[in-house]
């Protein structure tokens, strides 16, 4: 399969914006709480599936910007460097304040839109690097400004283009969590308290970013092959596809009917009790959105770097069993993404 043009329906910007102050190996925390879609595990899955995908050319290309990374908050590999932006983002007060928005689309339930959700895009001004782009900006217009930056043909300063592609390996991730573009006027899942057997308690946005993904594993490179092995043929060719809008409203789409739409009535404490029911289908909407932001990651970097090469391992199957994943105890999940002293909270 040859790679289709990622469409770029986000006008590229020219509003002024605080710069982000790139400080490699900073190392305060911020009070508050920020977003970690997936948490670290589910980022790294994302990545290794997406090198699956990758053509030789742009892999080669993508490693050789890894290598020239400076920052001491991660490794230099590609599945650890998809994990930077949130590491960055609890570096300091101001790379949170700067960067925290870019993380998510708020796309308000019932009727918000993508616009509204993303500060009606705020432009970014000519010649400045999207890494110093508006703090009010949101992740589907942050993946397309950082796109630009990379390629055979960018004019972008080299560590500049070691940002862009940090942020583009993680955004791409968020996206896809569907409390990541979404909200019910709870702060994305984060002010909705809730339990479920076996997981214990925490926020809806907690459960979502890291207990649905741990019920697949701990170990971020057997999940990346136990998800990749259940993607078919017909699968790849749809997901190989669209625009980080198409991929925001899937996602949002997925908050409506699973993450907020199955949700039992709260009990007399406020709490949302998840029963199994729900546990089972918002694992299963994980499993899919981990594949498709995979493949669709690969699809966006195998475009700016490689836009005619042949996409290696295309699936050939055309039916593939689902992978299994079954409850695993809070203090499983905790223990395996607290390798980078995460939290769980939101914006």
């Amino acid at each position: 399969m040859k790679n289709r043009p990622l469409s770029k329906s986000i006008a590229m910007k020219s509003f002024a914006a605080p710069a982000l102050a790139i400080a490699a190996g900073t190392t305060a925390a911020v009070a508050s709480a920020p977003a970690h879609a997936w948490g670290n595990e589910g980022h790294e899955i994302v990545a290794t599936i997406a090198q699956h995908y990758m053509t030789p050319k742009t892999l080669a290309a993508i490693n050789a910007l890894v290598a020239q990374d400076t920052s001491t908050l991660t490794a230099h590999t590609i599945a650890a460097e998809a994990t930077w932006a949130d590491a960055y983002r609890a570096s300091s007060t101001a790379a949170y304040n700067a960067t925290h928005n870019w993380h998510f689309a708020d796309i308000e339930i019932p009727g918000g839109t993508l616009k509204a959700a993303c500060s009606d895009f705020p432009p970014l001004p000519a010649g400045t690097p999207a890494s110093a782009g508006p703090a009010n900006d949101c992740h589907v217009d942050k993946i397309t400004e950082d796109l630009a930056e990379l390629g055979p043909g960018s004019t972008a300063a080299v560590a500049e283009q070691v940002l862009a592609l940090k942020f583009v390996l993680h955004f791409i991730g968020d996206e896809h969590q569907p409390l990541h573009s979404a909200d019910e006027n709870d702060a994305g899942g984060n002010l909705k308290n809730v339990s479920a057997a076996k997981l214990g308690s925490g926020n809806l946005h907690a459960f979502w970013d890291t207990q649905f993904v741990a019920s697949y594993g701990t170990n971020y490179a057997t999940v990346a092959g136990k998800l990749e092995a259940a993607i078919t043929k017909t699968n790849f060719t749809a997901w190989y596809a669209g625009t980080p809008a198409d991929w925001a409203a899937e996602a949002n789409a997925a908050a409506v009917s699973t993450a907020y739409g199955m949700l039992p009535t709260p009990n007399a404490k406020g709490v949302y009790v998840l029963p199994a029911s729900y546990v089972t289908a918002a694992e299963d909407v994980v499993g899919v959105q981990l594949q498709r932001a995979g493949v669709r990651l690969a699809f966006a970097l195998n475009q700016v770097f490689d836009p005619n090469g042949s996409v290696p391992n295309i699936p050939s199957r055309t039916q593939a069993p689902a992978p299994t994943h079954q409850a695993i105890p809070s203090s499983a999940f905790i223990a395996s993404d607290l390798r980078n002293h995460r939290q769980y909270d939101d914006r």
